[in-house]
């Protein structure tokens, strides 16, 4: 009898020991973290954002963390560090992320199937005067510039790009004075009072969003310029996630808008009034290519982090 109870406590100590040294749900980590840029109101997207950190925690059966940070650096580093598992980037941050390899993207925010697109768009102080591009290049030298993050794509690397193109290299004193104002708003709100002439930052979502809030009039700037389609945020994930965990995760996100219409909705009704019309779809690293073309093609714009 004593040797039957010492085998089976031998069996049992043996199958807790192995559970114990099991990754939690095939690899699911204990808290699962997401880093995000604050954007311009942090404490408007933490509230947007709790119903679904409450629903992917509840879906992955797991603590959910969301990391706000104050730029895009920052987001890049914390999932480059692994101090986070997932990261939302911004295209430009994305290209600046992927430099290294360890990340691979999920989902994209889409329209109709396809990934969406936005805007870059570069404005002026109606004061100034300044009411086309060839206007903008008689005067440049006597008008400050300015940016948003440096990491920003409509805010920074596409419009730089594009005044390049055009004889204004604004790394190579084009202008009087070239700064970044750290965020879109700011950017736009500069402009608007007069304390920036000329500004980059993204049409479709920042300046709409301040002009359908009454922020901003119409006339409050003039719209010099406006960019081509540009592919939206990829949501990333660490490559040494397991597959089983990172494409549980991808599906919750490809699902969410039909199964979860109000978490969907809450995320993103903000910056997008069609938010009924969208869904997350796939994401493919060869979609940011011609980003990173653009990105290699500007001499003095140091983007590695």
């Amino acid at each position: 009898m004593k040797i039957r109870i010492i085998i089976a406590f031998c069996i049992i100590s043996i199958a807790l020991l192995s559970c114990k040294g099991k990754p939690k749900n095939n690899g699911m980590p204990e808290k699962l973290i997401i880093a995000l840029f604050g954007g311009d109101n942090p404490g408007q997207l933490k509230s947007k954002v709790e119903p679904f950190r409450k629903y992917l925690s509840a879906k992955l059966h797991t603590e959910v963390e969301f990391l706000f940070t104050s730029d895009y650096a920052a987001v890049i580093q914390a999932i480059r560090s692994k101090k986070v598992h997932m990261a939302e980037l911004t295209p430009f941050a994305y290209v600046i992320a992927t430099q290294k390899p360890g990340l691979k993207p999920l989902v994209i925010l889409g329209m109709n199937g396809s990934p969406s697109l936005y805007h870059s768009v570069i404005i002026a102080d109606p004061k100034k005067g300044i009411k086309t591009i060839e206007d903008l290049k008689k005067h440049a030298k006597e008008l400050t510039l300015s940016f948003g993050d440096p990491a920003s794509t409509s805010g920074h690397l596409i419009p730089r790009n594009y005044l390049i193109s055009i004889g204004l290299d604004p790394g190579n004193k084009a202008f009087k004075e070239m700064m970044f104002s750290g965020n879109h708003t700011a950017t736009i709100m500069n402009v608007a009072s007069g304390k920036v002439d000329i500004g980059c930052s993204n049409l479709d979502l920042s300046m709409e969003l301040l002009l359908r809030q009454g922020i901003i009039k119409k006339e409050a700037v003039v719209v010099l310029w406006i960019s081509a389609p540009i592919i939206n945020n990829a949501i990333v994930i660490r490559d040494d996630i397991s597959n089983t965990v990172s494409e549980q995760i991808k599906n919750i996100y490809l699902n969410l808008a039909k199964d979860a219409p109000d978490v969907f909705q809450s995320m993103n009704s903000t910056y997008y009034p069609n938010a009924k019309e969208m869904s997350y779809v796939p994401a493919q690293d060869s979609s940011y290519d011609s980003l990173r073309k653009i990105a290699g093609s500007i001499k003095d714009l140091n983007f590695t982090k």
